[in-house]
Protein backbone atom coordinates (compact mmCIF):
# COMPACT_ATOMS: atom_id res chain seq x y z
CA UNK A 1 0.00 0.00 0.00
CA UNK A 2 1.40 3.65 -0.92
CA UNK A 3 1.62 6.04 1.59
CA UNK A 4 0.71 9.34 0.48
CA UNK A 5 3.21 12.32 0.92
CA UNK A 6 0.70 14.27 3.08
CA UNK A 7 0.50 10.63 5.68
CA UNK A 8 4.17 10.61 5.57
CA UNK A 9 4.32 13.72 6.84
CA UNK A 10 1.17 13.58 9.52
CA UNK A 11 2.85 10.53 10.86
CA UNK A 12 6.65 11.84 11.21
CA UNK A 13 5.15 14.65 13.55
CA UNK A 14 3.22 12.00 15.37
CA UNK A 15 6.89 10.07 15.46
CA UNK A 16 8.74 13.26 16.62
CA UNK A 17 5.95 13.99 19.65
CA UNK A 18 6.60 10.44 20.61
CA UNK A 19 10.62 10.63 20.79
CA UNK A 20 10.42 14.28 22.48
CA UNK A 21 7.86 12.69 25.18
CA UNK A 22 10.54 9.94 25.89
CA UNK A 23 12.96 12.08 26.42
CA UNK A 24 10.88 14.08 28.67
CA UNK A 25 10.79 16.99 26.80
CA UNK A 26 7.05 17.04 26.45
CA UNK A 27 5.87 16.00 29.52
CA UNK A 28 2.36 17.01 30.76
CA UNK A 29 1.10 18.00 27.16
CA UNK A 30 4.22 20.48 27.10
CA UNK A 31 6.48 21.35 24.38
CA UNK A 32 5.74 21.06 20.32
CA UNK A 33 6.34 20.36 16.53
CA UNK A 34 6.26 21.54 13.25
CA UNK A 35 7.86 20.46 10.19
CA UNK A 36 7.41 21.85 6.82
CA UNK A 37 7.23 20.43 3.32
CA UNK A 38 6.97 22.95 0.83
CA UNK A 39 4.73 25.68 1.52
CA UNK A 40 2.71 23.19 3.81
CA UNK A 41 3.91 23.15 7.60
CA UNK A 42 2.35 20.67 9.97
CA UNK A 43 1.50 21.44 13.39
CA UNK A 44 1.06 18.91 16.23
CA UNK A 45 -2.04 19.76 18.44
CA UNK A 46 -2.26 21.76 21.79
CA UNK A 47 -2.90 20.15 25.17
CA UNK A 48 -2.90 16.70 23.85
CA UNK A 49 -0.89 13.84 25.65
CA UNK A 50 2.20 14.33 22.90
CA UNK A 51 3.12 10.68 22.50
CA UNK A 52 -0.71 9.83 21.70
CA UNK A 53 -1.21 12.37 18.91
CA UNK A 54 -2.69 10.82 15.94
CA UNK A 55 -2.16 11.83 11.80
CA UNK A 56 -5.55 12.76 11.68
CA UNK A 57 -5.18 14.99 14.86
CA UNK A 58 -2.27 17.13 13.02
CA UNK A 59 -2.99 20.82 11.52
CA UNK A 60 -1.69 21.74 8.05
CA UNK A 61 -1.10 25.83 7.90
CA UNK A 62 1.27 28.17 5.07
CA UNK A 63 4.23 29.86 5.84
CA UNK A 64 1.88 33.10 6.88
CA UNK A 65 -0.19 30.94 9.79
CA UNK A 66 -3.44 30.38 7.36
CA UNK A 67 -5.54 27.49 8.03
CA UNK A 68 -4.99 24.85 5.30
CA UNK A 69 -6.34 22.00 6.91
CA UNK A 70 -8.42 21.35 10.30
CA UNK A 71 -7.99 17.97 12.18
CA UNK A 72 -10.36 15.16 10.93
CA UNK A 73 -10.20 12.62 13.68
CA UNK A 74 -12.28 9.57 13.58
CA UNK A 75 -13.67 10.17 16.82
CA UNK A 76 -14.53 13.57 17.87
CA UNK A 77 -12.85 14.56 20.81
CA UNK A 78 -14.47 15.82 24.08
CA UNK A 79 -13.28 19.25 23.31
CA UNK A 80 -12.10 20.36 19.87
CA UNK A 81 -8.85 20.37 19.09
CA UNK A 82 -6.90 23.41 19.18
CA UNK A 83 -3.72 24.19 17.08
CA UNK A 84 0.05 24.56 19.32
CA UNK A 85 0.05 27.54 21.12
CA UNK A 86 3.67 27.61 19.76
CA UNK A 87 2.33 28.36 15.91
CA UNK A 88 3.16 32.05 16.11
CA UNK A 89 6.94 31.26 17.59
CA UNK A 90 7.01 29.01 15.09
CA UNK A 91 6.41 30.64 11.78
CA UNK A 92 9.33 33.12 12.69
CA UNK A 93 11.50 30.50 12.07
CA UNK A 94 9.91 29.49 9.09
CA UNK A 95 9.80 32.68 7.77
CA UNK A 96 13.48 34.35 8.58
CA UNK A 97 15.34 31.18 8.58
CA UNK A 98 13.55 28.89 6.06
CA UNK A 99 13.45 26.24 8.76
CA UNK A 100 12.18 22.38 7.69
CA UNK A 101 11.48 21.94 11.14
CA UNK A 102 10.60 23.56 14.56
CA UNK A 103 10.78 21.64 17.76
CA UNK A 104 9.70 23.46 21.25
CA UNK A 105 11.39 21.56 24.25
CA UNK A 106 10.38 21.28 28.03
CA UNK A 107 13.23 20.16 29.05
CA UNK A 108 14.62 20.28 32.73
CA UNK A 109 18.37 20.94 31.36
CA UNK A 110 16.79 23.86 29.19
CA UNK A 111 14.70 24.60 32.43
CA UNK A 112 17.83 25.31 33.95
CA UNK A 113 20.00 26.71 31.46
CA UNK A 114 17.73 29.87 31.01
CA UNK A 115 18.00 30.72 34.36
CA UNK A 116 21.65 32.38 33.97
CA UNK A 117 20.65 35.50 32.74
CA UNK A 118 20.28 37.22 29.24
CA UNK A 119 22.99 34.70 27.39
CA UNK A 120 23.59 30.72 27.58
CA UNK A 121 27.08 30.48 27.06
CA UNK A 122 29.46 28.04 26.37
CA UNK A 123 33.05 26.77 25.26
CA UNK A 124 35.18 24.09 24.52
CA UNK A 125 32.89 20.78 24.31
CA UNK A 126 33.04 18.21 21.66
CA UNK A 127 29.25 18.30 21.58
CA UNK A 128 29.33 22.22 20.34
CA UNK A 129 30.45 20.39 17.25
CA UNK A 130 26.48 19.34 16.38
CA UNK A 131 25.47 22.81 16.39
CA UNK A 132 25.79 24.87 12.80
CA UNK A 133 28.20 27.09 13.15
CA UNK A 134 29.18 26.22 16.28
CA UNK A 135 33.76 25.94 17.06
CA UNK A 136 34.89 24.07 20.52
CA UNK A 137 37.24 26.68 20.47
CA UNK A 138 34.68 29.29 20.42
CA UNK A 139 32.07 30.81 22.54
CA UNK A 140 28.80 29.35 21.74
CA UNK A 141 26.03 31.41 22.56
CA UNK A 142 22.18 31.06 23.15
CA UNK A 143 19.67 34.10 23.71
CA UNK A 144 17.59 34.50 26.83
CA UNK A 145 14.23 35.45 26.67
CA UNK A 146 11.47 36.34 29.71
CA UNK A 147 8.90 34.54 30.08
CA UNK A 148 5.34 35.73 29.28
CA UNK A 149 1.98 34.44 31.01
CA UNK A 150 0.70 33.29 27.40
CA UNK A 151 2.94 31.52 24.76
CA UNK A 152 1.62 33.40 21.88
CA UNK A 153 2.92 36.89 23.58
CA UNK A 154 6.59 35.56 23.19
CA UNK A 155 6.15 35.71 19.56
CA UNK A 156 7.31 39.19 19.00
CA UNK A 157 10.53 38.81 21.11
CA UNK A 158 11.42 35.71 19.60
CA UNK A 159 11.06 37.16 16.20
CA UNK A 160 13.58 40.15 17.85
CA UNK A 161 16.39 37.46 18.93
CA UNK A 162 16.10 35.69 15.67
CA UNK A 163 16.76 38.95 13.63
CA UNK A 164 19.75 40.04 15.70
CA UNK A 165 21.24 36.42 16.53
CA UNK A 166 21.56 35.39 12.92
CA UNK A 167 24.10 32.58 13.86
CA UNK A 168 21.70 31.13 16.52
CA UNK A 169 19.40 28.09 16.12
CA UNK A 170 17.81 28.11 19.54
CA UNK A 171 16.03 30.34 21.90
CA UNK A 172 15.72 29.62 25.36
CA UNK A 173 12.86 31.13 27.27
CA UNK A 174 13.79 31.59 31.61
CA UNK A 175 12.23 29.10 33.21
CA UNK A 176 10.27 27.61 30.13
CA UNK A 177 12.76 25.41 27.94
CA UNK A 178 13.73 26.30 24.38
CA UNK A 179 13.15 26.60 20.89
CA UNK A 180 15.33 24.68 18.14
CA UNK A 181 14.92 24.30 14.55
CA UNK A 182 16.88 22.88 11.30
CA UNK A 183 16.73 22.47 7.49
CA UNK A 184 14.31 19.56 7.84
CA UNK A 185 12.92 17.24 11.03
CA UNK A 186 16.33 15.11 11.42
CA UNK A 187 18.38 18.60 11.52
CA UNK A 188 16.70 20.08 14.15
CA UNK A 189 16.24 16.72 16.60
CA UNK A 190 20.21 16.26 16.19
CA UNK A 191 20.73 20.11 16.95
CA UNK A 192 18.05 19.59 19.44
CA UNK A 193 19.83 16.70 21.68
CA UNK A 194 23.14 18.64 21.33
CA UNK A 195 22.18 21.93 22.79
CA UNK A 196 20.41 19.60 25.82
CA UNK A 197 23.70 17.75 26.63
CA UNK A 198 25.68 21.35 26.63
CA UNK A 199 22.88 22.93 28.98
CA UNK A 200 23.26 19.84 30.89
CA UNK A 201 26.76 19.97 31.31
CA UNK A 202 26.53 24.13 31.84
CA UNK A 203 24.42 23.60 34.51
CA UNK A 204 27.08 21.00 35.99
CA UNK A 205 29.94 22.76 35.47
CA UNK A 206 28.36 25.40 37.18
CA UNK A 207 27.78 23.67 40.06
CA UNK A 208 31.76 22.60 40.08
CA UNK A 209 32.44 26.43 40.32
CA UNK A 210 33.23 26.48 36.52
CA UNK A 211 32.37 29.26 34.22
CA UNK A 212 31.08 27.17 31.30
CA UNK A 213 32.14 29.65 28.71
CA UNK A 214 35.73 30.19 30.09
CA UNK A 215 36.30 26.11 29.43
CA UNK A 216 38.90 25.18 27.66
CA UNK A 217 39.99 21.42 26.07
CA UNK A 218 43.91 22.42 26.32
CA UNK A 219 45.92 23.24 29.95
CA UNK A 220 47.54 26.40 30.12
CA UNK A 221 47.21 28.72 32.06
CA UNK A 222 43.12 28.91 31.64
CA UNK A 223 43.07 25.32 31.75
CA UNK A 224 44.99 24.78 35.39
CA UNK A 225 42.74 27.26 36.75
CA UNK A 226 39.87 25.49 35.55
CA UNK A 227 41.31 21.83 36.85
CA UNK A 228 42.25 23.22 40.08
CA UNK A 229 38.67 24.68 40.72
CA UNK A 230 37.27 21.24 39.86
CA UNK A 231 39.62 19.56 42.41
Amino acid sequence: MTISRDQMQREQVCELCRQLYALGWASGTGGGFSLRDGDRIYVAPSGVQKERITPDQVFVIDRDGRLLEAPFPATAPAVPLKISACTPLFLHAYQLRDAGAVLHSHSLNACLASLSGRRFRVRGLEMMKGIDGAVADRVLEVPILDNTPHEHELADALREAIVHNPETSAVLVRGHGVYIWGRDFIHAKTQAECYDYLFAAAVRLRQMGIDPARLDRRLGHQGEALQEAAS
